[in-house]
C-alpha cells in the first residue's frame, strides 16, 4: 500500500478532511481509517478522534476515574489479593497462564477464601497455556468452592486448537477490574528491581461503568468454555456479534466517513450473522458527556476474538499512527506486524514525529519472534523510527501512547497471533494524567535498554543476518 503525502499539521476543516481521504476511496479500510485520523487538526486531541475511533469499534466509550497502572508485579498482585479479599458478591478471573507455583497457590489460597464466605468465584483458563499446571492444583481449586473452567481443550473444540484465549482479566464485584499482560505466574508478580528472573509487564486497574463491559468480556469466553450462565449480563455465544450504539457525531456524517461506516457494517454482516447485545453503554457515552470532567477521562474496550472485531483492532491501531503529531511510544514483546504497519510507523517519522519501539532483548522468552523483529529494524531505522532492547529483565508489556494523552494498554502483541487467532482484551484510554503515567513508564524503561543505532545493526553478523531473514519470512506462523 503506498500512503499518500500527508497534509499539513495546521489543517483540520471538512473540505481538508474529505481531500485527504479522497486519493484512499477505493483502497483498503486500513488506509482509510489511517488517512481520516490523519487530517484531523489536533491529532488524538480533536474530538473528532474519539468519533473516529467509536465509529470503527462500535462500542462505548465510558467516563471513568483515571486508570491506575502498575508496572511492578509484586505490586500488581498485592492490589490483586487486596481487591479479592475485599470481594462480597463475585469474583471472575480469566487468564491465558494459570501456574502452580508460589504465585499460583497464593492466588488459588485468596480465591477459595472468597469462595468459603459466599462469594461467586468463576475462573477461566486457557488449556494450551495452563498445560503444564498439574491436576492436583485444579482439583484443590475446584475443591475450595471454585467453579472451573479451561478454554478450548481440545475434546471440546479440536478445530479450533489455534484459537487460544490470551486475555488476563479480573474483575470483582463489577466494581473494580485489571486487565494487561500479567498472567499468574511468578515470573508475572516478582519486583523487576529486586528479582533476577523477574518479567516486566503492566496491569491497569479500572473503576466505573467500564467494569461492568469486562465482565461481559469475561463472559464471552466463559460461556464458550461450557461454564454455566452468569447473572445480570448481556451476551451470547462467541461465534455472534454484538448490537452496535448509534453514532450521530458530526464526523460520521461526513461522507468518507459514512462510506467507511458502510463499508464496516457490511463487513460485519458477512462475518457475524445473528447480533446481540453486550454491556449497555454508560449514561455519559450516550449523552455527550465532555470526557474531560474532575472524573478522569474515557475509556474504550478494545476485546478482539477469532470471528469478530480484529479488522476494528487493527483499523483503531492504524487510526493512532494516523493521528500522532509529537510521540508515538509502542512496547511490545513479540514484534512481526504485517508490512502495511510498518509503513505507516514509517510515514509517523518522516512527518517529524518520535516513534519509538521497546522491543526485548536477548533475554526475550521467544527468540524467534525476536529475530522476526529484528527483520524489520534496518528498514525502520533507516527511516527515522527509533529503536529499544530491554535489558533489566524479560521483557512482556504490551502498551502505546500516542501525545501522552491517548493510551492502549492490554494483551495484545502486535503480530499475527493476537491480531487473528487470539481473544484478547485492551483498554483504549483518553486522559492526559493516565498518558503522563505510561510515558513515565516508558521513559523509566527506556534508561534500562540499549538504543539500536543503524551503524551497529549494519556490522552484525551474516549468521544473524540470516536468522531474522527467515524468521520475518515466518512471521505469520509465530
Amino acid at each position: 500500500m503506498t500512503l499518500p503525502d500527508a497534509p499539513s499539521r495546521a489543517t483540520g476543516s471538512r473540505e481538508t478532511t474529505t481531500h485527504a481521504i479522497a486519493p484512499l476511496r477505493r483502497r483498503s479500510r486500513f488506509a482509510r481509517a489511517w488517512a481520516a485520523a490523519r487530517a484531523l487538526d489536533g491529532g488524538v486531541r480533536n474530538p473528532g478522534f474519539r468519533a473516529l475511533v467509536h465509529l470503527i469499534d462500535r462500542g462505548p466509550l465510558h467516563a471513568a476515574p483515571t486508570p491506575r497502572f502498575l508496572t511492578d508485579g509484586a505490586e500488581a498482585f498485592a492490589c490483586m489479593h487486596d481487591a479479592i479479599a475485599a470481594a462480597r458478591e463475585e469474583v471472575l478471573l480469566e487468564t491465558y497462564i494459570m501456574r502452580d507455583d508460589r504465585i499460583g497457590e497464593r492466588m488459588r489460597a485468596a480465591l477459595a477464601a472468597a469462595a468459603a464466605r459466599g462469594v461467586r468465584v468463576s475462573v477461566l483458563a486457557d488449556a494450551y497455556g495452563s498445560f503444564s499446571t498439574g491436576g492436583r492444583f485444579w482439583e484443590a481449586l475446584t475443591e475450595g468452592g471454585v467453579e472451573l473452567r479451561r478454554f478450548h481443550r481440545f475434546w471440546h473444540h479440536p478445530l479450533d486448537v489455534l484459537r487460544r484465549d490470551h486475555r488476563k482479566l479480573l474483575v470483582v464485584d463489577r466494581t473494580v477490574a485489571y486487565t494487561g499482560g500479567m498472567n499468574i505466574g511468578e515470573e508475572y508478580g516478582s519486583s523487576v528491581r529486586h528479582h533476577a528472573d523477574a518479567w516486566r509487564d503492566t496491569l491497569v486497574e479500572v473503576r466505573g461503568a467500564v467494569v461492568g463491559e469486562l465482565a461481559a468480556v469475561f463472559a464471552e469466553g466463559w460461556e464458550r468454555a461450557r461454564g454455566p450462565a452468569l447473572p445480570g449480563l448481556e451476551y451470547v455465544s462467541w461465534s455472534e456479534g454484538v448490537v452496535l450504539p448509534a453514532d450521530a457525531s458530526p464526523l460520521a456524517r461526513l461522507a468518507p466517513m459514512r462510506r467507511l461506516r458502510l463499508a464496516l457494517a457490511r463487513q460485519r454482516d458477512r462475518r457475524l450473522g445473528r447480533r446481540v447485545r453486550r454491556a449497555a453503554p454508560s449514561g455519559a457515552a450516550t449523552s455527550g458527556a465532555s470526557p474531560h470532567d474532575a472524573t478522569g477521562g474515557e475509556v474504550l474496550v478494545l476485546d478482539p476474538r477469532p470471528g469478530r472485531a480484529q479488522r476494528e483492532t487493527l483499523l483503531v491501531l492504524a487510526a493512532l499512527v494516523g493521528a500522532a503529531r509529537a510521540r508515538l511510544w509502542i512496547t511490545t514483546p513479540y514484534f512481526a506486524p504485517p508490512t502495511r504497519a510498518l509503513r505507516l510507523l514509517a510515514s509517523a517519522a518522516r512527518r517529524g514525529v518520535d516513534v519509538r519501539l521497546l522491543l526485548p532483548s536477548a533475554r526475550s522468552d521467544v527468540p524467534l519472534a525476536r529475530h522476526a523483529a529484528h527483520g524489520a529494524y534496518a528498514w525502520l531505522l533507516a527511516r527515522g523510527v527509533r529503536i529499544f532492547e530491554y535489558q533489566r529483565a524479560t521483557l512482556h508489556a504490551k502498551t502505546l501512547v500516542v501525545d501522552g494523552h491517548v493510551g492502549l494498554v492490554g494483551s495484545s502483541n502486535l503480530d499475527f497471533r493476537s491480531f487473528w487467532l487470539n481473544a484478547e482484551c485492551n483498554l483504549l484510554t483518553f486522559d492526559d494524567r493516565a498518558g503522563a503515567a505510561l510515558e513515565s513508564a516508558f521513559l523509566t524503561d527506556v534508561s534500562d535498554s540499549d538504543e539500536v543505532s543503524a551503524a551497529a545493526w549494519r556490522a552484525r553478523g551474516w549468521a544473524h543476518r540470516l536468522g531474522d531473514t527467515v524468521a520475518r519470512a515466518l512471521r505469520w506462523a509465530l
